[in-house]
């Protein structure tokens, strides 16, 4: 999985906290809970190579009805078969719903590719979903990697599957004056390419992500939900609730917009990775939007 560190890529930090438009959009709205959501076992990076088996129970066990799985090193089945990982999360009470994979390494090579696919529809995943691509320097080198994300995704719908792109900050920054992110909105065929929104990257960017979603809410089916906090200039994650973003609006603006599924991840953490699950999923369980 080709992941930078958290603080390069994100670099300094531009804009401050989620600035939401007032409106009447909620003012007559109930309240609403998010019941089920999921976690992003990236988030428990350092605990699941060795036990996955244990950590996605104890996952489960805090109240993680879904999982979004990324590439480790035994791959995104954590070294289990399609049929076998299925019949250990349907005794969970968990689905699957999507993963990570590592797209940039198996984009130019068609049997991965195809394995891939094959294995998360075996499984009962819906969602293929590349993770990182890195920022580009041209409107050209863009355009290439719409290009691409159309022909993957078209193989991936013949699957039964779906495949779409998880931003970080780089795509939601300027490049000549235009987000890189809406270019790939406009460019994409939207039967064939979907959108992951991390609401923790596209705030960092200083982007209004109320406004986003008015414009391209129906691109985004998944998004992940992730806190941060400011520390000498740079944005440094927290656990739910204790940093900058306003999941009560934030939240309910995701789910009018249409969005079917909730994901917490988590890359930083006070105290260790799955105490910070933990604190995670009581605040979801609490959370009225």
């Amino acid at each position: 999985m080709q992941r930078r560190s958290f603080l390069k890529q994100s670099g300094l930090l531009t804009a401050g906290a989620l600035t939401l438009s007032q409106s009447n959009l909620f003012a007559n709205a109930p309240a609403k809970t998010i019941n089920p959501f999921g976690a992003q076992l990236y988030s428990v990076r350092d605990m699941m190579p060795k036990d996955p088996k244990g950590v996605m129970t104890q996952l489960a066990q805090m109240g993680y009805k879904q999982f979004e799985s990324y590439s480790g090193p035994q791959g995104f089945l954590w070294g289990m078969q399609p049929k076998e990982i299925k019949l250990f999360l349907d005794g969970l009470g968990v689905k699957m719903v999507s993963t990570h994979f590592n797209y940039r390494a198996e984009v130019d090579k068609p049997d991965q590719l195809k394995k891939s696919i094959e294995m998360a529809h075996d499984a009962g995943l819906t969602y293929l979903l590349c993770p990182f691509y890195g920022p580009q320097k041209t409107w050209d080198e863009w355009k290439k990697v719409a290009d691409q994300f159309n022909t993957v995704g078209e193989e991936v719908k013949k699957a039964g599957l779906k495949f779409g792109y998880h931003n970080h900050d780089y795509s939601f920054r300027p490049l000549d004056g235009k987000l890189p992110q809406d270019f790939l909105l406009d460019n994409t065929d939207p039967k064939y390419v979907m959108f992951e929104l991390d609401l923790c990257w596209i705030d960092v960017a200083g982007v209004n992500t109320e406004e986003h979603l008015k414009k391209y809410g129906k691109r985004y089916e998944l998004c992940h939900v992730k806190d941060y906090k400011v520390q000498d200039g740079k944005p440094v994650q927290n656990d739910l609730g204790k940093g900058n973003v306003d999941f009560k609006k934030t939240l309910r603006i995701a789910m009018n917009s249409g969005i079917k599924y909730f994901l917490v991840e988590q890359e930083q953490y006070p105290e260790s990775s799955i105490i910070s699950m933990k604190n995670d999923a009581e605040y979801m369980k609490q959370l009225s939007v």
